[in-house]
């Protein structure tokens, strides 16, 4: 899954692709060129300290781009938004996912869009709001609060008709979460596999903080090879999507760590 962010303040691409639908285009057909198999357009940061936008002002950032990468590239378009208003017309516009970090937490009814339209739906543990989820204390035990709150997201989508062949799991890396955890979750993520068997984890760890701290306090531009890493890792650990920037280096990545499990007859 390719990131495609059209924010002003995102914490690594921030303005890159603000306010020009037609070079956000051709960086998705770009990212698609290089192996991308979805392509995940954002229109509202969701780093520490990002400015919460209303519906309105995140409609015209990615309405344009998403109206484009449907008729441009040839596959699935996933739209990173928590509320209903940005998915539904994302959705008409010819997005095929719907990307919630909130795990249907602050709009549920977005599960109701992704069930009409048929589409995907990505559900990622979070804690608190937009606004303390990166302040917030460490839960005491993180993979039963990412179980449990996953759990959740899932049953409230079957609920309002989203079949569960449609749904994918996010442990929400970088949210709410120590670097530790964020490592352990990495480490772990196999106990994650067997709690949702048969469902497909999407792991996001592209060059976040936690990488950085790593690499004794590598800035988001210096965070590839670490971030190849967790891709490694994660892959080896039972991800079946990982959420990256850098495309190409991932596609190789992942390339090789399933050949790897593969000896195993694990692929």
């Amino acid at each position: 899954m390719g990131v495609l962010n059209v924010t002003p303040d995102s914490f690594s691409d921030g303005g890159e692709f603000f306010g020009d639908p037609a070079r956000a285009a051709a960086r998705a057909e770009e990212m698609v060129a290089e192996g991308a198999d979805i392509i995940d357009v954002g229109g509202e940061s969701t780093r520490p300290g990002g400015a919460v936008i209303d519906a309105g002002e995140e409609l015209r950032r990615v309405a344009p781009v998403v109206a484009a990468l449907a008729r441009r590239v040839a596959v699935p378009v996933s739209i990173d938004t928590t509320k209903v208003e940005v998915a539904r017309a994302a959705l008409d516009a010819g997005a095929e996912i719907v990307n919630d970090i909130s795990g249907l937490r602050f709009e549920p009814a977005l599960a109701d869009e992704a069930a009409r339209a048929g589409a995907g739906l990505v559900l990622m543990h979070s804690r608190g709001t937009r606004e303390t989820m990166h302040t917030l204390a460490p839960a005491a035990d993180i993979m039963r609060e990412v179980t449990e709150g996953l759990r959740r997201g899932v049953a409230e989508a079957e609920r309002r008709g989203v079949g569960r062949a449609c749904i994918a799991l996010d442990p929400g890396v970088g949210f709410g979460k120590s670097h530790g955890q964020n490592v352990e979750l990495v480490a772990r993520l196999d106990a994650l596999a067997a709690a949702f068997a048969g469902m497909p984890l999407l792991v996001g760890t592209s060059r976040k903080r936690f990488i950085g701290a790593l690499l004794g306090g590598a800035p988001a531009g210096e965070r590839l090879h670490g971030t190849m890493a967790t891709v490694a890792a994660a892959v080896l650990k039972g991800a079946h999507v990982v959420r990256v920037h850098d495309v190409r280096a991932a596609v190789e990545t992942a390339r090789v760590a399933d050949a790897i499990k593969a000896v195993n007859g694990e692929w």
